[in-house]
């Protein structure tokens, strides 16, 4: 009976080898395609942009309960996300001065205030100089009395703070078609006198056209005001606000829930304008942001 001789002891291994590099073959396939390709990350609403009239997205790191972050002044702030990664989102105001700044995250044991800092770039925003008729700038002491008297009300509306939405983005859709303008941080001298940087975006549309909600929010407030003309107030939750200018018609009332596309009025020229169209602001923590960080470019 013939003796077969046993196979050179390297060559199961060499076959084992050769098997599992097969196996393997798809993942490294894999592996290298994720390489050469890899997943892009997903974009995160509003974009941060660390200049006067921006949003910083701050890490506050794990905590069991969404953590309780305010600006150095006290005024709270909006913090998103879930017990492996809390995120706080600071608008940060158009009188800011670069350089250094931080935010307070407050204790969970009853300890002082942790300092969360970040930086403030510089951004230069456009300056517009006009000459005009003096009685088009200074107001009658009958209408300044009524801006003092509104510019108090707003502030009540401003300092809104409620629960934050669980909206899972916070991407808004314009608000209406048209022609946006880049003139957020426009500031105008008339005459000489500086007045405050505009402080939204325009979008150019024909009267009457429908103004609809960008994002889920709750009317704050609606009224006919001297500068603002027709105006409505959404608030999103956590201090993110939307403001809705020179409207000629109002079509939502106050404590009213709106979805993202739900109409809330039309575009006009209320208030002191010099044609149609919709103003639209965005606030967080108080302070006037740039819309098109919460928009696709």
């Amino acid at each position: 009976m013939p003796v077969h001789p046993l196979p050179h002891p390297f060559s199961r291994r060499s076959a084992l080898a050769t098997t599992l590099g097969l196996l393997a073959w798809p993942y490294t396939q894999a592996t290298q395609a994720l390489a050469a390709n890899p997943p892009s990350a997903p974009e995160l609403w509003p974009r941060a942009s660390q200049v006067p009239g921006g949003v910083t997205r701050l890490s506050l790191g794990p905590a069991a309960q969404r953590p309780v972050a305010r600006t150095p002044d006290g005024i709270p702030l909006l913090v998103q996300g879930d017990p492996i990664e809390w995120t706080a989102l600071v608008g940060i105001p158009l009188a800011a001065v670069p350089g250094a700044a931080h935010i307070l995250l407050a204790p969970t044991d009853g300890g002082a205030p942790r300092q969360v800092p970040y930086t403030v770039g510089p951004k230069q925003y456009r300056e517009q100089r006009l000459k005009v008729a003096p009685g088009t700038v200074d107001l009658s002491p009958a209408d300044q009395a009524r801006y003092e008297r509104e510019r108090d009300h707003q502030a009540t509306v401003m300092a809104t703070f409620s629960e934050p939405v669980p909206q899972g983005s916070l991407k808004m859709q314009a608000p209406v078609p048209g022609r946006r303008s880049s003139s957020f941080g426009l500031r105008r001298v008339f005459n000489g006198q500086a007045r405050n940087p505009h402080s939204g975006m325009d979008i150019a549309a024909a009267t009457g056209t429908p103004v609809r909600a960008p994002l889920a929010g709750r009317v704050i407030d609606t009224g006919d005001y001297f500068f603002n003309g027709g105006t409505v107030w959404l608030d999103h939750g956590g201090g993110l606000l939307s403001l809705y200018c020179h409207l000629s018609a109002i079509d939502a009332q106050v404590g009213a829930l709106l979805q993202p596309g739900d109409r809330l009025g039309a575009v006009g020229a209320t208030g002191r304008v010099t044609g149609p169209h919709l103003h639209w602001g965005v606030m967080l923590n108080r302070s006037m942001v740039d819309p098109a960080l919460f928009m696709d470019a």
